[in-house]
């Protein structure tokens, strides 16, 4: 029998399972490995029976929490999939702020006996329910998607790069956007997208998450030599990481 898999989408953009839609052909190749039974932004069907169970977005809410821990308690796997579920994402900065300033920012009054505004502060999938499996980036990367399923799919266990987004930009044959006076934290975020930022002329953002083991002296040596502290890095690693638990 074919594996059942479910997407589900908390506090995110869904950019992530849009990803997923966007792989086209491939996914018509997904379709006959597996038996799609609960995507709500490509399908009217729902099903709690399920095998694997994507997930995609951060935890803002006690219901949040509540609906997460019946998919995990269904779920065989559980896949945090992109920055949001990973790692907190761009939604943790919310966090820097108590639910009630954040509420009083956006909305004003109307948040009053409300549950669906009944926030607490924000979390990773992680935080909450046991992750099996890891599939970083904003949004994610769709050809490390298909290499993620192909893997649960024979049962090979899931590795992710541990090395630095450095790596791909030499392995590309970028100009270090250091030399080009721009910002970058390729040095300790962990690779996985070809570098497709800093290739594009961009400094990376750090939307996979920080390495297992980062070599932070290494890190200073190359902010040392353009003028910059680990504060600047750090400071700038809080977009998508803002107090991200290791």
């Amino acid at each position: 029998m074919k594996p059942k898999v479910a997407f589900f989408d908390f506090a995110s953009c869904e950019g992530c399972q849009l990803q997923v839609i966007n792989l086209e052909e491939s996914v018509l190749s997904l379709i006959e490995v597996v038996e799609i039974v609960s995507f709500r932004e490509a399908m009217k069907e729902h099903s709690d029976d399920y095998d694997i169970a994507f997930i995609e977005g951060s935890i803002a809410r006690p219901m949040d929490e509540e609906r997460l821990k019946k998919i995990r308690d269904r779920a065989k796997i559980l896949v945090a999939m992109g920055a949001c579920a990973c790692i907190g994402g761009v939604n943790s900065l919310r966090n820097q702020f108590s639910p009630e300033e954040a509420k009083e920012m956006v909305y004003g009054n109307v948040t009053d006996g409300n549950p669906y505004f009944d926030l607490y502060p924000l979390k990773a999938v992680n935080e909450v329910v046991k992750v099996d499996y890891y599939i970083p980036g904003c949004p994610i990367d769709g050809e490390e998607f298909g290499r993620v399923v192909t893997s649960l799919l024979l049962g090979k266990k899931v590795e992710l790069p541990n090395y630095p987004v450095c790596v791909e930009c030499k392995k590309n044959g970028n100009v270090c956007v250091f030399d080009e006076g721009k910002f970058c934290l390729g040095p300790i975020t962990r690779a996985g997208c070809s570098a497709i930022c800093p290739s594009n002329g961009a400094g990376c953002e750090g939307c996979r998450g920080l390495l297992d083991d980062p070599n932070v002296n290494s890190e200073i040596e190359v902010l040392q030599k353009y003028g910059l502290t680990l504060e600047d890095a750090l400071d700038r690693f809080k977009i998508f990481c803002y107090g991200v638990k290791k």
